[in-house]
């Protein structure tokens, strides 16, 4: 076996057992309270070039790429480019963080979405590629007059609480415009 294939091999079993402990080894940075969902993938290839703030959540499959093989073959050299992802961040399932992009704080990048330019802060950003669609300030007041106007739940009708079956079909029987909000 090779040194290299040793090394990956060894890499590989590390970031099954704790993927994040596994990119913090190799140079990435996160603040306090980073929420990382399943699947997620950050650029384990290149993670000492992404920075995260505090108060971040990755939704399931969000992607984070710091390199861009795309010009290896035919220059002989990968783009490689920082990210920065600020305080206060949420990102939607399914998105995808460019190289060399720089999110500021207190953003919403909606699910699906292929930021591949900066996100100014307080924005919420949708679409491929991701552009500004209101200031979080305008989501949040339009989210909230939404949850006034349809039912909301408290923590018991969550899965670590022990949501039974009782409790789901309530849920559904009340969600009339289709929208709940839960604690």
């Amino acid at each position: 076996m090779s040194w290299l294939y040793q090394q990956l091999r060894k890499l590989y079993h590390k970031m099954r057992e704790d993927p994040v402990q596994a990119l913090l080894d190799r140079g990435l940075r996160v603040g306090c309270n980073f929420c990382m969902m399943e699947e997620v993938k950050i650029d384990h290839s290149h993670c000492w070039h992404i920075v995260i703030g505090d108060d971040v959540t990755l939704a399931p499959r969000v992607h984070i790429l710091a390199h861009d093989a795309s010009t290896k073959l035919d220059l002989g050299y990968t783009r490689i480019g920082k990210v920065a992802i600020g305080s206060r961040v949420f990102v939607g399932a399914s998105a995808t963080i460019l190289p060399g992009v720089t999110i500021g704080d207190d953003v919403v990048v909606g699910a699906g979405s292929v930021v591949t330019r900066d996100i100014a802060a307080g924005q919420v950003v949708a679409g491929n590629p991701a552009v500004v669609v209101c200031s979080k300030q305008e989501y949040l007041q339009r989210r909230k007059l939404e949850m006034n106007q349809g039912p909301s739940f408290d923590s018991r009708y969550t899965l670590s609480a022990g949501v039974d079956e009782v409790m789901k079909l309530e849920m559904n029987e009340r969600m009339t415009r289709r929208i709940g909000y839960v604690e």
